[in-house]
């Protein structure tokens, strides 16, 4: 995208956002909080830093007693939103993601602490052990008894993201940091902890784009299934299974890539998945690309938050260009 096209996807996310801060999926539709933070650090990227507090404050009144949120919310309903209340940990754990991009960016996030300490308790009493996260827990307060490989990729990237936090903000929680490494070494010496979803391509590449794995371990794992994910001039599958490319899959690898200092494959696949950005800087969400057919039909905030971030990576036009290597 030029800077004028960064700028009108930008303005595109505002647009769908609600007055209380919300980002919906897309125009009328449900919130998630891992993706209402992805399009919120899509929003800082491009400079709308009120609009991102404002998503960050919107999680932090809809943050519950006890420091967690629902999966699903509907949020222009008239009561709390709340149509999944099971807790996701990815999904608390997030927050610590996109407060730490925001600082990157210039912004002092330090107003967020306790939201964010508050949400880091809730992921670290769901840790199995000494090492992975279960993924979830319902309303009765049973946990999940499987813990995921993309998940635990993303907490432990998010854990990291806390502790600096806490550390700049002069409240250092060094038990995040070891939590953080707990789970990379899990992920990467005893994988028999996981269920493996090996469809998903963010299974895949997750352990790069988070750092779990770097260097030639990462290189090999990039190489290890290219040929069953990437679908050349199109994208990147979201699963083995369908002929189905998404932005959002597509745009993480990207940043994947960047990490693992292949910039030009990085370039080349952003470059493959904008025939799914519209003129007024909308990003549909996929492509059935054996029949031309964009599925689902949707617009979706955190494929346009992607791909502001892809590009930022791949330009260096931020302080937070590289916040996904640090």
């Amino acid at each position: 995208m030029t800077p004028t096209e960064a700028a009108s996807t930008a303005k595109w996310i505002a647009s769908v956002q609600l007055s209380t801060g919300a980002i919906p999926w897309f125009e009328g539709g449900h919130l998630d909080p891992w993706d209402h933070v992805q399009a919120a650090m899509g929003l800082a990227t491009e400079g709308f830093v009120d609009e991102a507090v404002a998503a960050y404050d919107w999680l932090r009144h809809a943050q519950r007693p006890d420091g967690s949120w629902g999966r699903k919310y509907w949020p222009g309903s008239n009561d709390d939103g709340v149509e999944e209340p099971e807790t996701d940990a990815n999904y608390c754990a997030y927050v610590a993601t996109g407060l730490w991009h925001l600082e990157l960016l210039g912004v002092d996030a330090r107003s967020f602490f306790e939201m964010l300490e508050r949400a880091v308790d809730v992921v670290l009493e769901l840790q199995v052990g000494d090492g992975p996260i279960a993924w979830a827990r319902g309303v009765d307060g049973k946990v999940a008894d499987e813990c995921l490989v993309t998940g635990n990729a993303s907490i432990a990237f998010s854990l990291r993201c806390a502790a600096r936090l806490a550390e700049r903000w002069g409240h250092p929680r060094p038990h995040w940091q070891h939590a953080a490494e707990a789970i990379a070494d899990a992920l990467t010496h005893r994988p028999e902890l996981f269920t493996p979803k090996p469809r998903f391509s963010m299974d895949w590449y997750y352990p790069v784009m988070t750092g779990v794995l770097d260097g030639d371990a990462a290189a090999a794992r990039l190489d290890e299934r290219w040929d069953e994910f990437v679908v050349p001039g199109f994208g990147t599958r979201c699963v083995t299974v369908n002929p189905w490319v998404t932005g959002g899959e597509t745009l993480e690898l990207v940043l994947a890539l960047v990490r693992a200092g292949r910039t030009d494959a990085a370039a080349a696949l952003y470059a493959d998945i904008a025939h799914l950005r519209d003129p007024d800087g909308a990003w549909w969400t996929g492509l059935v690309y054996n029949d031309d057919k964009r599925w689902p039909v949707e617009q979706s905030t955190w494929t346009a938050g992607t791909a502001l971030l892809a590009r930022d990576a791949l330009t260096g036009t931020t302080p937070a260009a590289g916040f996904m290597g640090r």
